[in-house]
């Protein structure tokens, strides 16, 4: 039994599989996530309990700043309640010493590539995931960089047009992709303006005024590389997310990136362009990216001992 539960929560579902220490997804299930603390706690110690005697630890994924040595999130993201929750003892105070590794979801995007996805081999790379806001997680010397307070990567929470007030500032809200879709939805007057799909059927039926708003973010998108890639030097981003499954964003992010260094020669000739990908993993990568990190927590312990 080499098997692990690696659960990742969301504000929506609740997703989780076992996971084996190759990195197999032997099955994956999913349920609505509860929205009240208690109910929360109840489902989360169930789902674990069926699974008890099958796994050798159990990892989380999460919104929130999470303290990842002792298993703390703080504020939750979209799940408020998470706020101050201690992973590692509501764990084991009723299932023992199980090993339990929590890390942040953004972050756990990049874990998942520098596992098994698209920035194996690159020591220095980044993943940035869009969807509601804009995650993230960075590589250095192929280890996650947490950042002295367990922020790096938070992209959501950089300043990209200093025109605007408040919010409206913030790559998180003009990087959403959720924003995007529903801003072509409603140009077009589509009947539903979450429907993804639907706006990308009338990106490639060419439609003028999609293409006029799908390719202003996905220049902003190039923009938040170059602005990362100017602090951190790296070789290689996986852009991950839902919207990530359609080829025409990476594509179209990567023709918007050459366009930009045409107009900033400077920029050009100083900065090394890196290589700009899709990323591997999709709706599974948390659960890929929270076992990686518990599973590195364990070598570092055996290290230790």
């Amino acid at each position: 039994m080499r098997n692990y539960l690696s659960i990742d929560i969301g504000g929506t579902n609740l997703k989780y599989g076992l996971i084996d220490h190759s990195g197999n997804l032997l099955f994956k299930q999913q349920k609505a996530t509860p929205t009240e603390k208690d109910a929360f706690i109840k489902e989360f110690k169930e789902i674990i309990a069926a699974y008890q005697s099958k796994i050798l630890g159990v990892a989380i994924s999460v919104p929130g700043k999470v303290d990842s040595q002792k298993g703390i999130v703080y504020h939750g993201g979209s799940l408020p309640f998470l706020d101050q929750m201690n992973f590692q003892t509501l764990i084991q105070s009723d299932f023992g010493e199980l090993p339990v590794g929590v890390e942040n979801d953004g972050k756990a995007g990049a874990l998942a590539e520098l596992w098994l996805g698209v920035l194996q081999d690159q020591p220095n790379s980044a993943a940035i995931i869009l969807g509601t806001g804009v995650g993230g997680g960075i590589i250095i010397n192929n280890q996650l960089l947490p950042g002295s307070h367990f922020q790096a990567g938070e992209l959501s929470f950089m300043i990209n047009n200093y025109q605007l007030t408040g919010n409206d500032k913030l790559v998180g809200m003009s990087c959403s992709s959720v924003k995007m879709i529903e801003k072509i939805a409603t140009e077009l007057n589509l009947a539903d303006k979450k429907d993804g799909l639907a706006v990308f059927e009338q990106l490639s039926r060419q439609n003028p005024a999609a293409w006029k708003i799908f390719r202003a973010y996905c220049q902003r998108i190039a923009y938040l590389i170059l602005n990362v890639q100017s602090v951190v030097d790296l070789t290689t981003y996986a852009i991950g997310g839902g919207i990530s499954s359609q080829p025409l964003l990476v594509k179209t992010i990567n023709e918007e990136y050459d366009k930009m260094l045409l107009e900033l020669p400077l920029v050009k000739q100083t900065l090394v362009r890196p290589k700009v990908k899709r990323a591997k993993f999709e709706n599974s990568a948390n659960l890929y990216g929270a076992l990686y990190g518990l599973l590195q927590k364990l070598d570092q312990s055996a290290v230790a001992d």
